[in-house]
C-alpha cells in the first residue's frame, strides 16, 4: 500500500467554510472515496491556509480515475474548486504530491534484528 501526502492552498477568506464543509462530507462521497481505494484519508489545515492531505492506496492513479468516473465526485470537486488558490485543475487532480523520505515502520522492518545499533544511555 502506498502512502500519499499532498498539499493545496486554501484561500484564507474561505477557510472557515472549508472546515465546515469537511465536518459533514456527503455520505455518497465518503462511500465513493472508500470504494475507489482512498483509505486512511486525512486532511490537515494550517492557519495560513496550507492544506496537507494524507491517504493510503494501492494505486493513486487508479483511485483518482475511479473517483473521476463518479457523479458525486464531479459535483464535489465543482463545489470545492473555489476554495483554493492558484488551481487550474480540480482539487483532487491539482494537488502537489510530496515525496516520502522517512517512515519509521519501514525502517524498523528492515532491521536485521530487534537490537539497536544505537548506544543506549547505559552503554555510554
Amino acid at each position: 500500500m502506498d502512502r500519499v501526502c499532498f498539499t493545496l492552498q486554501v484561500r484564507t477568506d474561505r477557510m472557515e467554510e472549508y472546515v465546515e464543509r469537511h465536518a459533514a462530507v456527503w455520505p455518497d462521497m465518503l462511500r465513493a472515496l472508500h470504494d475507489t481505494g482512498w483509505h486512511n484519508y486525512s486532511l490537515f489545515l494550517r492557519e495560513d491556509g496550507l492544506l496537507v492531505g494524507y491517504l493510503e492506496t494501492d494505486d493513486l492513479a487508479a483511485a483518482q480515475e475511479g473517483m473521476a468516473r463518479t457523479d458525486v465526485n464531479t459535483r464535489w470537486q465543482a463545489e470545492m474548486a473555489g476554495f483554493f488558490e492558484d488551481l487550474d485543475l480540480p482539487p483532487d487532480q491539482g494537488f502537489w504530491q510530496l515525496a516520502e523520505v522517512f517512515h519509521l515502520e519501514d525502517q524498523l522492518a528492515a532491521l536485521p534484528d530487534q537490537h539497536s545499533d544505537t548506544p543506549t544511555a547505559q552503554d555510554q
